[in-house]
């Protein structure tokens, strides 16, 4: 167990600081202090975070922390903090970790009893939802897609059944590839497309999403996508026992192990493989 007293045990701090998202006076007083006050600020792109430093006066020393050089940067951080340095870390935009470098780097200080500290600021999820127009709870964050078109499609469909609202990003080269297979696969639901949020160009666009794709060539910026929840959804059965038993359930009774997995897969509506891995898996 990891029971974290942020301000009462006086170990050395690494600071989770939100930077904006787009506008620059989109921070908060206490990150902009936190990153005057800190020893160094891990950077997911230094030449990116130098001139929100410089827009603010902050002279902290910068240390590169990116998906790239993780191996590296990691221990170097933790190394830092262990000598009783207070770190910010930052992404380009919006929070550290989230769909952005830092996750690895939380855990390992975690791990070395380091207090990990979140300063509230900008974020792009929560931002697009309350201005979508699109029930705002419950909803499930994905974040991007994969790049290839094959696992993108089977993303969609796994997130095809939620009821809840969806909030997903996308670059601007994709979103008209990526918007198609929603069509395809979730059907012509409602849809917010919020781009360059916070910035002069901001654009909210509400509508179904064939209607989107009729002006999605003329869209630029990094992208957040709501989807409304699949309202069409039919409540599966609930089975007490597991497949296994249920599949035992029905070679109780003469059919043979192939059948019983047929009928099963048939009564729970979920592929035959999936039983028969599930049935089969018992005898490992």
């Amino acid at each position: 167990m990891n029971r974290q007293k942020s301000f009462e045990n006086g170990h050395p701090c690494l600071y989770l600081v939100a930077t904006p998202i787009g506008n620059l006076e989109e921070i908060t007083y206490r990150a902009i202090r936190i990153l005057k006050e800190v020893d160094y600020i891990g950077a997911e792109d230094t030449r990116n975070t130098v001139k929100l430093l410089n827009y603010y006066n902050i002279k902290t020393k910068l240390i590169s922390h990116h998906e790239h050089n993780i191996i590296h940067s990691i221990p170097k951080i933790i190394n830092l903090l262990l000598e009783g340095n207070n770190i910010a870390l930052v992404s380009d935009a919006g929070y550290p970790a989230i769909s952005d470098p830092g996750f690895e780097l939380v855990k390992e200080a975690i791990a070395n009893e380091i207090n990990v500290i979140p300063i509230s600021g900008a974020n792009a999820c929560l931002d697009a939802l309350v201005v979508s127009g699109i029930v705002p709870q419950p909803f499930i964050f994905y974040g991007f897609l994969d790049h290839q078109d094959k696992k993108k499609k089977k993303e969609l469909e796994n997130l095809k059944k939620y009821q809840e609202t969806l909030v997903l990003y996308e670059s601007p080269h994709r979103i008209a590839k990526t918007l198609k297979l929603m069509l395809e696969i979730f059907g012509d639901r409602e849809i917010a497309l919020c781009r360059e949020i916070t910035k002069k160009h901001e654009e909210i666009i509400r509508g179904k999403i064939s209607e989107v794709l009729n002006i999605i060539d003329e869209l630029k910026g990094e992208m957040v996508i709501i989807v409304s929840g699949n309202i069409n959804v039919i409540e599966e059965d609930v089975f007490e026992q597991t497949i296994v038993e249920h599949v035992n359930e029905y070679v109780a009774k003469g059919m043979s192990v192939k059948d019983s997995i047929k009928e099963v897969a048939k009564l729970r509506k979920i592929k035959k493989n999936e039983v028969y891995a599930a049935y089969h898996k018992k005898d490992e």
